[in-house]
């Protein structure tokens, strides 16, 4: 999985903050759909390589549920970065509880937590009910 991520990372789009960021989603059936960050002028119409990822598995059918792991690396050798809080928010929607999100640095390094670790206090759908 570094190898691939350490790979996906040269596709990232960071004119500004030369943060790359890649991730790597894996289905429950085991097809993966990458994502990169890609930025802009104004910041915050870019997006972040996990929502990025998770977009494509949506638009090529994916369903919620049908989500199994992340893998996630940031561009730091030694710091392992964990995705942000808009993303945590997608994260907490789409994926089950106990779906495991991992995090690299770029030595390789990880660490993993679940999404209910990750995510502890979610706001979803009964929320607004």
């Amino acid at each position: 999985m570094v190898e691939k991520l350490l790979e996906l990372h040269k596709n990232s789009y960071v004119p500004i903050s030369n943060y790359p960021v890649s991730a790597i989603l894996i289905t429950k059936d085991g097809r993966e759909f990458a994502g990169v960050n890609c930025e802009d002028a104004s910041t915050r119409a870019g997006t972040c390589a996990e929502r990025a990822a998770i977009f494509t598995a949506i638009t090529a059918g994916v369903k919620k549920g049908e989500f199994k792991e992340l893998h996630v690396m940031t561009s730091s050798t030694d710091t392992i970065g964990m995705p942000c809080f808009v993303c945590r928010q997608m994260i907490s929607e789409l994926f089950d509880k106990d779906c495991v999100v991992t995090c690299y640095n770029k030595k390789g390094e990880s660490v993993s937590h679940t999404v209910a670790e990750l995510c502890p206090y979610p706001f979803g759908e009964e929320d607004l009910k």
